[in-house]
């Protein structure tokens, strides 16, 4: 089962191989620089937008970066 944590997992790696800060991901992300933080701390989101944020982080992977591999990663839809 995928949770909060796999969504922070891909925000790490992502973060790291950006060479960026937690707020600048989240910023990018969620247009909401604490909100990375909050979900450490136990916050929550809906699903609708937990997906979003891992389509983005999909979307928008750095070449030469390997994915987390306990998290599924989704596969982008292509324009008709």
């Amino acid at each position: 089962m995928i949770n909060i944590q796999h969504l922070l997992d891909v925000a790490e790696a992502y973060r790291i191989a950006n060479g960026i800060e937690e707020k600048t991901v989240s910023n990018r992300v969620f247009a909401d620089a604490k909100k990375l933080t909050a979900l450490r701390c136990g916050a929550d989101i809906t699903i609708s937008r937990f997906n979003d944020a891992l389509r983005w982080f999909s979307a928008n992977w750095p070449d030469n970066t390997e994915w987390p591999v306990a998290v599924a990663r989704p596969t982008l839809e292509r324009a008709a």
